[in-house]
């Protein structure tokens, strides 16, 4: 059995009055992502480690922000072509492990729906898609809720 981990980061800047997209849904709060795409950062952060994972580059190389295909793109469809490129190569996700650094608004009651669109996606139990938040108690940008941040860590593998 071939096993790899893989690892992401991302942040958006927010601004008022956008829609705030965070791990395929829309999480009401007066201020949403800003960005090429959807800004979704958790998805993004979750594509970046399993294409690392696969050693396929990053999210960029895929899906550049300078082609115009992908302006205001839903995030959900670059996850799920990133599934079927590590699937190409013969892998399959083992696990997803993510963090979100936001500090309003609260997103744990919301966290079990992103936990099963992203399973969706991904075409896996919603077991292996773990989501945690936190804040940076009012320190740095996050703190000023001048944006968000995510990480995340994946395991593929192949058997």
């Amino acid at each position: 059995m071939n096993i790899r981990v893989g690892f992401g980061f991302d942040v958006h800047q927010l601004k008022e009055g956008l829609d705030f997209w965070l791990g395929g849904i829309i999480v009401p709060h007066t201020k949403g992502g800003l960005g090429h795409s959807d800004a979704d950062v958790l998805i993004h952060t979750i594509c970046d480690a399993l294409l690392g994972a696969a050693n396929l580059g990053d999210i960029g190389k895929h899906f550049p922000d300078t082609d115009p295909k992908y302006k205001g793109v839903d995030s959900k469809l670059l996850l799920k072509e990133v599934i079927k490129l590590i699937r190409e190569k013969g892998y399959e996700l083992g696990n997803v492990d993510a963090t979100i650094c936001l500090q309003t608004p609260k997103i744990g009651p919301y966290i079990p729906k992103m936990q099963k669109v992203l399973a969706d996606c991904m075409s896996v139990d919603t077991d292996l898609v773990s989501i945690k938040a936190t804040t940076t108690e009012k320190l740095s940008f996050v703190g000023r809720e001048e944006g968000v941040s995510a990480y995340a860590t994946v395991l593929i593998q192949k058997f």
